[in-house]
């Protein structure tokens, strides 16, 4: 009884509860609707969603430091922007934006909401953000300087414009101007000098695509220090880029030489040497802009501050010379390479060593020349005659009488006399009177028939042993005691 009662309550409590969670659901599901939430595919808000709300002026948020953001944006900024044009969606980079109302800004600042929104550049342009980690604007962001540059500051948000052609990669007319005014946001001082200077006023007076611009001296994304030695020494070679380009100084009379004269000057070599082998090091030896200015540069026939007026060159001179006197300058040639009518005396005298210094040195090398081939030459002939093959009528002539006393000298039956060659024994040794060995010997047969005969026959040899041991005293053979001889000789003398 007890189990169905129990069951039936079970039952409609389950029904009760049904009934109730979905007469409940519609009400949850508005509470929902009236708070923000996250997008789950963002990329399906249009941009003309967002635009038709955000050009309404006077839009703003007030952020937790009471800065002020303001949420204007203009109808022909983003579409004319690199990114409009190209199609990009306005949540692609403001991914944190859902469904209205939005979610408060997390940024407590202005400038913190602009680091933050920076961060999304990463997404599309890692190589940029890779070279911008080695540069100065960097350096100074992660020493916790905040103001420093980053992606936006340059480029701008909603505004970001093309600076290089899509097909060539070159920079575009339009650009050459807006890159200095870009950077006088924060180089203002910089700026103004620019203006003054040949390369600006002929930028913005003339619109002259070949004037340098900051980024060509400074680089983009890796810009350097420019106060290191290491950008110092490098000064010469970002001068060369263009100053040694034919084509474009042919179009203003300049000379193309200024890099190949500075080197073979004092100051310029030693600059290349510290280049390559100090990089790091501090030199006082003169650079182009020590001379020339940095962002104040002059023409040369200006008035006040030219290099071509004397005075102006002593100035500049006296920095590093401080004893320098108004006749200093006149040493210097220029960048420009001595001819008949500039420079006479350096150009006739740069042309007799041309021709006196190979008259000179050549002969002598040649002379050199001649002389060790000629000792080469003689040792070799030296050599030569030493390895000359002796004719074979001359070996049998010098070798027969040889011959004849090796036959005398032949070997013998034990017990005889020991003998030795003519050639190793004195003749006075062995001359006998009235006849010397040299005579015996030349004497003897020579062919080769009584070489091989001996000399004693082996019948004589047995009859000479018999006579000996019969004999009681054999006597040995007299032979002349030179020693003794010459002993006594001496105890007379």
């Amino acid at each position: 009884m007890r189990s169905p009662f129990i069951k039936g309550i079970l039952a409609i409590l389950i029904i009760a509860l049904w009934v109730g969670f979905g007469a409940w659901q519609p009400t949850l599901t508005s509470v929902q609707a009236q708070e923000p939430q996250p997008t789950e595919n963002p990329l399906s808000i249009s941009n003309e969603v967002c635009i038709n709300c955000h050009v309404t002026p006077g839009q703003t948020m007030v952020l937790d430091n009471g800065d002020i953001l303001d949420l204007t944006v203009w109808p022909e900024e983003f579409p004319n922007s690199i990114h409009g044009t190209l199609g990009y969606a306005c949540v692609q980079c403001h991914r944190t934006v859902g469904n209205y109302p939005h979610p408060p800004a997390s940024a407590a600042s202005l400038r913190e909401f602009t680091i933050t929104m920076n961060n999304t550049c990463y997404t599309c342009h890692e190589p940029q953000l890779l070279l911008a980690q080695d540069s100065v604007h960097a350096e100074a962001f992660n020493a916790g300087q905040i103001q420093a540059a980053v992606c936006t500051d340059c480029h701008g948000a909603h505004t970001v414009q093309q600076w290089r052609d899509a097909k060539s990669g070159e920079l575009l007319q339009n650009a050459r101007q807006r890159i200095p005014q870009t950077c006088a946001n924060c180089h203002y001082e910089i700026y103004q000098k620019y203006l003054k200077s040949v390369h600006g006023s002929t930028l913005y007076a003339d619109n002259n695509a070949d004037v340098p611009t900051c980024i060509d001296c400074h680089g983009v994304h890796n810009i350097q220090k420019p106060n290191t030695n290491a950008f110092r020494l490098a000064s010469p070679q970002l001068c060369a880029k263009c100053h040694t380009e034919p084509t474009m100084m042919a179009k203003y009379g300049l000379s193309t030489a200024v890099m190949d004269t500075y080197i073979d000057d004092f100051h310029g070599t030693t600059v290349s040497v510290f280049k390559e082998q100090s990089p790091d090091t501090a030199t006082n030896k003169p650079v182009c802009y020590d001379c020339h200015g940095v962002h104040d540069i002059r023409r040369t026939d200006d008035a006040r501050l030219g290099l071509q007026m004397q005075e102006n060159i002593l100035v500049r001179c006296q920095i590093c010379h401080p004893e320098a006197t108004a006749n200093f300058p006149t040493a210097w040639l220029s960048h420009y390479i001595p001819t008949p009518d500039k420079n006479p005396i350096v150009y006739y005298v740069n042309l007799f060593y041309k021709f006196f210094i190979p008259g000179v040195l050549g002969p002598m090398v040649a002379l050199v020349g001649l002389d060790i081939g000629h000792t080469l030459f003689k040792k070799y002939r030296k050599k030569s005659q030493l390895a000359v093959v002796i004719k074979p009528e001359a070996i049998e002539s010098e070798t027969q009488p040889s011959l004849a006393s090796d036959s005398i000298s032949s070997p013998l039956p034990a017990g005889s006399i020991e003998t030795t060659a003519p050639e190793a024994i004195p003749e006075t040794a062995v001359e006998t009177p009235g006849e010397s060995t040299t005579e015996k010997s030349l004497e003897m047969p020579t062919t080769p028939n009584d070489l091989e005969s001996p000399l004693i026959t082996s019948e004589e040899t047995e009859a000479a042993s018999l006579q000996e041991e019969s004999s009681p005293d054999p006597v040995p053979p007299s032979t002349p005691d030179l020693t003794s001889q010459s002993g006594e000789e001496a105890a007379h003398e």
